[in-house]
């Protein structure tokens, strides 16, 4: 069985408007990340919507709250006119990603 047949036996659900956050330390490339994942779904015919974050510490140490970087991003088959309210997948880098 290839990969296409085991990947059609997979129960999916289509949501109206997905958003993705990105979070990690500052240098980590969470800007980066989500500018490449924008552009990918801007070049696929999504509306999009971002919300980048910086620290606000310009050296924060590594793993602390305050030198969490993040980008949020909300997308859409439809116009979209502000972020999310929630976010619907989280990808982190660290422990003090996820309490951002």
């Amino acid at each position: 069985m290839d990969l296409e047949q085991q990947n059609s036996n997979v129960p999916t659900t289509e949501l109206e408007t997905v958003t993705i956050r990105f979070a990690g330390d500052s240098g980590d490339g969470m800007q980066l990340t989500g500018n490449q994942f924008t552009q990918s779904s801007v070049m696929i015919g999504n509306d999009v919507i971002t919300f980048p974050d910086y620290p606000a510490e310009i050296r924060a140490p590594a793993g602390t709250l305050a030198g969490v970087s993040g980008f949020e991003l909300s997308f859409s088959k439809h116009d979209i006119h502000a972020t999310g309210d929630r976010i619907s997948v989280l990808i982190a880098m660290n422990p003090a990603a996820l309490k951002a």
